[in-house]
């Protein structure tokens, strides 16, 4: 239990995730930004200082090639109950959200999201690799390659200073 998986991926570009709408997107598209990967839940205690704080890192550094990809997640405590619109439409809504937010992921376990698996892998907690509860988030360099972990207790914002060094490496 909580044991890194073996995973071929080099990259997260390398794998390929779907919208919230069902449809295919590359993570190619991604090269050369930097990435805060984020197990998103709309009824979690940490939704409303998360959902704000990662709109406005979006907003102040999308410009400089940041991108967030947010992941509902339904896995801890049933926080996201609905569909993948509707985890869509309410954070595009309720926050103004202008990032992407995919299909419904599970993070743990053996049928965790590929990218999950490949993310878990290249950065395990202290505790193991297992995410331990929603807003749990990964930041990836321009190249793909996982540069920090953060719990759920580590804010949007209280992360800025690493978004900013990433985003000035070449």
């Amino acid at each position: 239990m909580g044991a890194s998986v073996s995973v071929p991926e080099r990259s997260v570009h390398q794998f390929t995730v779907k919208d919230s709408s069902g449809k295919d997107v590359n993570l190619s598209i991604y090269q050369g930004k930097v990435l805060l990967v984020v197990n998103v839940a709309s009824k979690c205690g940490f939704t409303e200082t998360n959902y704000t704080q990662l709109t406005e890192l979006y907003r102040k550094y999308k410009d400089q090639g940041f991108e967030i990809l947010a992941f509902p997640c339904n896995q801890f405590l049933y926080q996201e109950p609905g569909t993948s619109q509707e985890a869509h439409e309410f954070v595009c809504t309720r926050f103004q959200a202008e990032y992407p937010v995919f299909q419904k992921v599970r993070v743990n376990g053996q049928n965790a999201a590929p990218l999950y698996k490949f993310l878990k892998a290249s950065k395990p907690s202290f505790l193991g690799s297992r995410i331990k509860w929603n807003f749990t988030k990964f930041l990836v360099g321009k190249d793909g390659l996982v540069i920090d972990r953060y719990s759920t207790m580590a804010t949007p914002l209280s992360i800025e200073k690493d978004i900013q060094k990433a985003l000035e490496e070449a």
